[in-house]
């Protein structure tokens, strides 16, 4: 069933024109990682890739041999090494980040930031200088920094469009999505939630009230979900008992958030996503997750923060000088 599901959603797709009229030429920076070996996987299935350019330090030509086994039209490149990283991005229309360490038992998201900076650091250099068109998705952790890492580098090297820079957040919609229909036994396929804020811990706001379709939490109901929204990472990191963290679903939420990029990139209206964007919506924060409507360019409109009672306000209050911390670290790193 699971397959069946993949299919149906990567099947909606037409391939239309993007640089060329055959599909995208898409780059996974860290394809051999826990994230990014099952996201390239799911990748190689979509109908608007013509080209899954593969790019990791070591072990990405037996990743590449694999997956250009598998039956469906994208040509697989694979790269290693630094001396490589040009081949791999160059004419990407699509690059998206899953590298670095992956979270193990009693970290957090910010425990990550020491190494994972450093790699995207590096990587978004490469993106400057080899692919400075392309639109980049940041997956690395803690997204609420290497977002504004990515964008002080970018910006640095004279190439930084806001539009086409985004933090995918993607993973907390789709945990919102599978526990509020759990909780209230609805079809999980009909269930969205915006999710705004950042993408960890207490900067994970969940719009419970703007949930569709419309159903209501008394206020423990409420509570419990958005704990569980908040503390989804460290329930997986736990279950995997150091084994690992939550690189499937987030392999699924990466798949998911490319997808809609490329319909909308081939003129699909109407398609959207939550993401960490460049924003002022809220005075002296500079980047928020927030819905937004993609578009041909990338990040189309800037939807803001939808309507929230009284206890979303209170989340987002207690989530923003959180946020706005992660922000600057992320900041202070590159300048």
């Amino acid at each position: 069933m699971a397959l069946l599901r993949i299919s149906s959603l990567l099947g909606k797709c037409a391939i239309r024109s993007l640089h060329s009229t055959s599909g995208a030429k898409v780059a996974v920076l860290g394809a051999s990682g826990g994230i990014g070996q099952p996201m390239s996987l799911l990748l190689k299935v979509c109908p608007l890739i013509n080209h899954l350019s593969l790019y990791d330090l070591v072990r990405t030509v037996g990743v590449g041999a694999d997956l250009s086994h598998i039956s469906t039209p994208a040509k697989v490149s694979a790269h290693n090494g630094l001396e490589n990283l040009r081949a791999a991005l160059e004419g990407a229309d699509v690059v998206l980040i899953p590298a670095g360490i992956p979270r193990k038992p009693g970290m957090t998201r910010d425990d990550l930031f020491n190494t994972n900076a450093s790699i995207v650091r590096e990587l978004v250099e490469g993106v400057a200088e080899y692919a400075a068109d392309a639109i980049v998705c940041v997956i690395s952790n803690p997204v609420n920094s290497t977002v504004p890492i990515a964008a002080q580098v970018l910006r640095k090297k004279g190439v930084y469009d806001p539009k086409r820079l985004f933090g995918v957040t993607t993973l907390d919609l789709v945990r919102a999505s599978t526990f509020i229909a759990e909780s209230k036994s609805l079809d999980v396929r009909a269930v969205t939630c915006p999710v705004v804020g950042g993408h960890s811990g207490i900067t994970i706001v969940p719009v419970l009230s703007n949930c569709k379709p419309g159903v209501t939490f008394d206020e423990e109901e409420a509570k419990k979900l958005v704990e569980r929204i908040q503390d989804a990472g460290t329930e997986v990191v736990k279950a995997k008992e150091g084994s690992g963290s939550a690189t499937l679903s987030m392999a699924y939420a990466g798949m998911r958030f490319a997808h809609s990029l490329l319909e909308a990139l081939n003129g699909k209206e109407g398609i959207i996503e939550c993401a960490l964007v460049d924003s002022d919506i809220v005075p002296g924060i500079p980047f928020m997750a927030t819905p937004v409507m993609l578009g041909k360019d990338g990040l189309e409109r800037n939807l803001g923060i939808p309507q929230l009672n009284a206890s979303e306000k209170s989340l987002l209050e207690r989530a923003l000088p959180e946020l706005k911390k992660n922000i600057e670290k992320g900041l202070n790193f590159v300048s």
